[in-house]
């Protein structure tokens, strides 16, 4: 696939009783790509997805999905908000079939059927544990066949072996059908081996987007003694006794006549930037957004 599956320029929310969530937010998402969304408590990810799904209207900027609006892309994308809602009165069995008859064009009864497992077919949604009612949210989702599926959360109240599973499901699919996934979550070390995408959002804007190996190439770990780290950018730095330990946005090679060097994992990375909220961005040019005709500055 080709182009991008979303891109926000100038993007802003504001809430009457919250203030700002999202400011001054752009970046692009090509097609195809499993991406990361994450950040802190109150820093926008349900926010971006719910604007990007439709169900909001930015304050301020733009937001294009698959390349329209997000009303005109509805019917190509799939969202599984965190509270999952469902008719509580139907069965497993009649929610299946509500899908199937919503989405007559792309509907996948096998996918569907695959991804809700061993539900009872003959129990009501309202007697379904957590962990349920997810399997049959995201049954719904895949079922439709969309090019994009949003995630919010989504395996937050699955045990690990279940999480494991539908992971799996998640990247068959987007292997099979090349399907954009935007997937939020605060389990790092799950999202590690499962996205290649990665969007970090603080503070309402993009601060980390792009290629998740390219971002952490563009990163070096550095052990040694206490000492000036330049030319490189210092994201964050702790010092034990006469050994300094940085994490770096490297600027050249690095002097490995005075430095340990080693690529962070992407938790460490993440963390990093999450505790020093002041680093600079860092869009790779895939992640850049275009506005006017020109790109958005990308640090």
């Amino acid at each position: 696939m080709t182009g991008a599956a979303i891109e926000a320029t100038g993007l802003g929310m504001k809430y009457r009783n919250r203030g700002w969530a999202l400011r001054d937010c752009s970046f692009r998402l090509p097609a195809g790509r499993v991406c990361a969304l994450v950040g802190p408590n109150g820093a926008g990810k349900s926010t971006l997805l719910a604007l990007a799904a439709g169900f909001l209207r930015p304050s301020e900027g733009a937001v294009r999905v698959l390349g329209t609006t997000p009303g005109q892309a509805r019917s190509r994308m799939a969202f599984v908000a965190q509270d999952k809602p469902l008719y509580p009165q139907l069965t497993v069995a009649a929610t299946l079939w509500a899908g199937a008859e919503l989405n007559p064009a792309t509907w996948d009864q096998d996918t569907a059927e695959r991804i809700a497992g061993e539900l009872p077919r003959d129990a009501r949604v309202r007697d379904l544990s957590g962990g349920q009612r997810t399997r049959l949210a995201l049954a719904l989702a895949l079922g439709k066949r969309p090019e994009l599926l949003l995630l919010d959360e989504p395996m937050a109240d699955l045990d690990p072996l279940a999480r494991h599973q539908l992971m799996g499901s998640l990247m068959a699919e987007a292997a099979e059908h090349a399907t954009t996934i935007v997937m939020s979550s605060h389990i790092l070390t799950e999202l590690e081996g499962a996205c290649d995408y990665l969007l970090l959002v603080d503070g309402g804007r993009v601060r980390l987007g792009g290629e998740a190996e390219d971002i952490l190439a563009a990163h070096a770990l550095l052990t040694g003694p206490v000492r000036d780290t330049a030319p490189h950018t210092v994201v964050e730095s702790r010092t034990a006794g006469r050994l300094q330990t940085a994490l770096v946005r490297r600027q050249g090679p690095v002097d490995t006549a005075v430095w340990e060097a080693a690529e962070p994992s992407l938790e460490e990375l993440l963390l990093a930037h999450l505790r020093s909220p002041e680093a600079p961005a860092l869009l790779t040019p895939s992640a850049t957004a275009a506005e006017g005709g020109k790109e958005v500055a990308a640090v």
